[in-house]
């Protein structure tokens, strides 16, 4: 530990004590490190330290690291950490936290470096443009842990998906039977004229019938025109 005296007040101060695997409670790790309102970088990664992280280190306003990794921490990340505006390095991988990752965490608008990877943490990602800007290796070894950067979905996340899906399953439903309708539509209309053609073609006495129904019906149709337009001759003359 390095300290620096400045008008009396202890400043930067760092803590280092890596891989010396001390076997204590968090809290009496962090003992000296809390009782100074002023502290830079805590690093107690790589020993054998227990317990939860006390919600006490959130009063530490100045620290920019923390990394307490490869310990056997337990418990919830403390929900006040988004008050830590300037962390900007911040390291709790392979302990055994647990719960979901406080929304004030997204609140760290500094934070450059982050690993959680390997807990126990659950829930969805918080949302933040900070959170979602790290890699999916910072999260991983959190089996129920879910949402960006993480490929799992959230379980909220899927519904739409699958309403997309299934109107667009829809859709092409709608598709394929408007389809098959026209193909048995003219499949239809080519069977019914050539079932008629072909009958006409084939029965000679069918044909001559057909041929002499058609001229009657041209005379009809001759003879009703001539005698309307006569008519109306008339009627016109008599006016």
């Amino acid at each position: 530990m390095a300290s620096y005296l400045h008008g009396g007040v202890k400043m930067n101060i760092r803590i280092v004590a890596t891989g010396k695997e001390f076997t204590a409670t968090i809290k009496q790790a962090m003992y000296l490190s809390l009782r100074f309102m002023i502290c830079e970088i805590i690093d107690l990664s790589s020993n054998k330290l227990i317990g939860k992280l006390p919600d006490e280190i959130s009063s530490l306003l100045q620290l920019v690291g923390l990394n307490v990794s490869r310990n056997k921490l337990v418990g919830e990340i403390p929900q006040t950490i988004g008050q830590m505006k300037q962390l900007q390095s911040l390291d709790l991988s392979r302990n055994q936290f647990s719960s979901k990752i406080p929304s004030s965490m997204s609140e760290l608008n500094f934070l450059s470096d982050i690993d959680l990877s390997y807990n126990n943490l659950s829930g969805k990602i918080p949302t933040s443009t900070q959170l979602q800007s790290f890699k999916a290796s910072d999260f991983i070894g959190n089996p129920t842990l879910c949402g960006p950067p993480l490929i799992q979905k959230c379980p909220g996340e899927e519904v739409p998906n699958q309403s997309h899906q299934a109107h667009y399953g829809n859709k092409d439903d709608e598709d394929e039977f408007g389809k098959w309708f026209y193909v048995g539509t003219g499949f239809g209309f080519a069977i019914s004229f050539w079932g008629v053609c072909g009958s006409l073609l084939l029965n000679r006495s069918w044909r001559h019938a057909y041929f002499l129904l058609l001229d009657n019906m041209k005379n009809w149709l001759y003879v009703t025109t001539a005698v309307n337009i006569a008519r109306l001759r008339r009627n016109f003359q008599r006016q």
